[in-house]
C-alpha cells in the first residue's frame, strides 16, 4: 500500500504546479530587472539633459537624485492601499511611468526652449517619476508572494538582487548604447515603450486571472493609448528637436549635432547688406561670431608670440581660428592642437563656412591635431613648447572647471620651455570679475607670473586674458613692466617685431589693454581654484546668472 502525501506538503520539484510557480517567479523577477533598468535610465536622462542645457552637472545630479530618492519613499508608502489590487495597480503604474518617463526629456526640453521654466519642470518631473518608481517594489513584492509564500528575507533578497542588476544594466546602457544610437529624446521614448511592455506582459500573462473583464479592457485601452503616444512622439522627435533648437537661437540653425561631449550648433544670418554672420555654440554658449572673432583671436595669439615661437601648443580652440593666426608666422615650425571633441575638429575642417573662416588651417602640414582631454594629455606629454594657448570654454560647468585649476596650470607650466609664454582666455572682467581674477590667482599659485589685459569683442562685451611666463623674468631681449597689475617678473605685454598686419591691435592699443578701470581693477585676496576646491565654478555660475 503506497503512502499518501501529507496534507499541505510541498509539491515535488518536477510537478506541473511547481514548474508553473518557478516560471511565474522568474517572470516577476525579469519584470523587476527591466523596471529597475528603465527607472535608472529616467534618472540619468534627467541628469544628462540638465548638464547639457544648464551646465552644472553636480548641481543637476544632486537635484534629480535627492528628489527622486525622497519621492521613492513617498511612493512606497502610497502603494500600501493598492496592495489589495496589486496586479491592476502595478500595470496602471507602469503605463503611467512609461508615458511620463518616456516623454520626460521631450517635455523638459520644451520647457527650456519655450517657457524658460526648466528648473521648476525638472523638480516636478523628478518628484512624479520618483513616486511612481517607489510604488513598484511593494506591489511586485505582493505579486511575488502570491505565487509562493516565502520568508521575508529571502523574498527581499531575490527582489533586490534583480533590482540592482537591472540598475547596473540601465546605468551602462544609457551612456554607451542609448545616447550614441538614439540620442536623449528618442532614447527615453524607447525606454518608455520597453517599460510599458514589461509591466503589461507580466500582468496580462502571469496574473491575468486576477483581472476583471473591465480591468482588462481598461488596461488594454490604456496600453494602446500610451503606446500610440510614445510611438508618435518617437516618429516626430527629430522634427521637434529641430523646432525646439531653433527657438533657442536668434539666427537660422545651419548645423546641429549632439556629440558624446556636447551640443554643437552652427547658425548663420545674412544682413540686408549681404554680410554673413556665422556663429558657433557649444551647449548653448556662444564661442564666436564671424563678424568680430578676429578681435578675440588677435588679442589671444599675438601677445603670446612676442618671444620664441617655433613650437606652439593650443589647448582647445578646435574651431581653428587661433590656429589661423598662429600660421601667419612663417617661422612657426610646428603647432599641436589638443581638442576634446573630434566632431568639432571635423566640422572645422569640412564645413565650408568654418574652413573658409579659419583659412583652411588644418590643411597646413605644420599642424598636428589630437582628440583628447587636455588635462589627461598634459599628464602624459613630455614635449616642451615655446608658446601655449589655453582657449577653453568658460568655467561654468563641472567638466570645464578642472581646466582652470592650479593642478591644470601646473601641468601647463611643465610643458613650457625656457622663456615660453602662455595666454589663457579668462572670460569677462566686467560680467564675471571674480572669475577673471580667480584665474589670475590660480595661475600665480601654479608658479606663473602674469599680466592681465582686456579687449572689446562686441558679441561678447569686454573680454579678458592673462599672459603668463614660467621663468619669473621677462623673455630675453624684453623689459619687464607695462602694466600696474602685472606681477613681479611678468612678461611684457607687446606685439612681436615680426607680427603680421592686424585689424584690431597695434602697440598703443595693446598697451592700453592692460589698464583696467577702477571698478574692474584687481580684487584682492582671491582664492585660487583647485580640483578639490573649484572656486572658479562658484564664481562663474554666480556671476553669469545675473545676465
Amino acid at each position: 500500500m503506497s503512502a499518501e502525501p501529507a496534507a499541505g506538503a510541498a509539491e515535488p520539484p518536477d510537478a506541473p504546479g511547481a514548474r508553473r510557480g518557478r516560471v511565474a517567479r522568474t517572470a516577476v523577477l525579469v519584470a523587476v530587472f527591466i523596471c529597475a533598468a528603465c527607472g535608472l535610465v529616467y534618472e540619468l536622462a534627467l541628469v544628462a539633459l540638465g548638464s547639457y542645457l544648464i551646465g552644472d552637472t553636480v548641481g543637476q545630479a544632486s537635484i534629480v537624485l535627492s528628489l527622486m530618492v525622497f519621492a521613492m519613499g513617498i511612493g512606497a508608502l502610497a502603494a500600501k492601499p493598492l496592495q489589495r489590487w496589486a496586479a491592476p495597480a502595478f500595470a496602471g503604474i507602469e503605463l503611467l511611468l512609461a508615458l511620463l518617463g518616456g516623454l520626460s526629456v521631450l517635455g523638459l526640453y520644451a520647457a527650456f526652449a519655450w517657457l524658460s521654466l526648466y528648473t521648476p519642470a525638472l523638480i516636478a518631473t523628478a518628484l512624479v517619476l520618483g513616486v511612481l518608481i517607489g510604488a513598484e517594489i511593494p506591489l511586485l513584492m505582493v505579486l511575488l508572494q502570491r505565487i509562493r509564500r516565502q520568508d521575508a528575507g529571502s523574498a527581499v533578497a531575490d527582489l533586490f538582487a534583480a533590482d540592482y542588476v537591472g540598475g547596473l544594466v540601465g546605468g551602462l546602457a544609457f551612456p554607451f548604447l542609448l545616447l550614441p544610437l538614439f540620442g536623449q529624446v528618442q532614447g527615453a521614448l524607447l525606454v518608455g515603450m520597453l517599460n510599458a511592455a514589461a509591466g503589461l506582459a507580466l500582468v496580462l500573462t502571469v496574473f491575468r486571472r486576477e483581472l476583471s473583464k473591465r480591468a482588462t479592457l481598461l488596461l488594454t485601452g490604456a496600453s494602446v493609448l500610451v503606446g500610440g503616444v510614445l510611438v508618435g512622439a518617437y516618429l516626430f522627435a527629430d522634427d521637434f528637436e529641430v523646432t525646439a533648437r531653433q527657438a533657442l537661437y536668434a539666427d537660422p540653425v545651419v548645423h546641429s549635432q549632439r556629440t558624446p561631449y556636447q551640443d554643437v550648433v552652427l547658425t548663420e544670418s545674412v544682413s540686408l547688406a549681404g554680410n554673413h554672420d556665422t556663429r558657433l555654440y557649444l551647449n548653448g554658449d556662444l564661442q564666436f561670431s564671424s563678424v568680430d572673432e578676429y578681435r578675440y583671436h588677435e588679442a589671444m595669439v599675438h601677445p603670446a608670440m612676442a618671444g620664441p615661437h617655433g613650437r606652439v601648443l593650443v589647448l582647445g580652440g578646435g574651431d581653428g581660428l587661433a590656429l589661423r593666426e598662429l600660421l601667419r608666422y612663417p617661422d612657426v615650425r610646428e603647432v599641436t592642437l589638443v581638442e576634446l571633441d573630434p566632431a568639432v575638429l571635423a566640422l572645422a575642417r569640412t564645413d565650408p563656412r568654418l574652413s573658409t573662416l579659419n583659412s583652411h588651417a588644418f590643411e597646413d602640414p605644420r599642424v598636428r591635431t589630437v582628440s583628447a582631454d587636455a588635462f589627461s594629455w598634459l599628464r602624459d606629454n613630455r614635449e616642451r613648447y615655446d608658446v601655449v594657448l589655453v582657449d577653453m570654454p568658460d568655467a561654468d560647468s563641472t567638466a570645464t572647471a578642472k581646466l582652470y585649476s592650479a593642478e591644470f596650470y601646473g601641468l601647463v607650466q611643465q610643458v613650457m620651455s625656457e622663456d615660453a609664454r602662455v595666454v589663457v582666455q579668462a572670460g569677462s572682467p566686467f560680467f564675471a570679475p571674480k572669475a577673471f581674477w580667480c584665474i589670475e590667482a590660480t595661475l600665480r599659485t601654479a608658479g606663473l607670473t602674469t599680466v592681465p589685459y582686456e579687449v572689446s569683442v562686441p558679441s561678447f562685451g569686454e573680454w579678458g586674458f592673462h599672459l603668463g611666463s614660467a621663468t619669473g623674468a621677462p623673455p630675453a631681449g624684453a623689459a619687464a613692466g607695462g602694466s600696474a597689475l602685472a606681477s613681479p617678473g611678468a612678461p611684457q605685454l607687446r606685439l612681436p617685431p615680426d607680427a603680421p598686419p592686424l585689424r584690431s591691435l597695434d602697440a598703443a592699443t595693446l598697451q592700453a589693454a592692460a589698464t583696467f578701470p577702477p571698478d574692474r581693477s584687481r580684487i584682492p585676496d582671491m582664492q585660487p581654484s583647485t580640483l578639490m576646491h573649484p572656486t572658479i565654478l562658484q564664481y562663474a555660475q554666480g556671476e553669469w546668472a545675473n545676465y
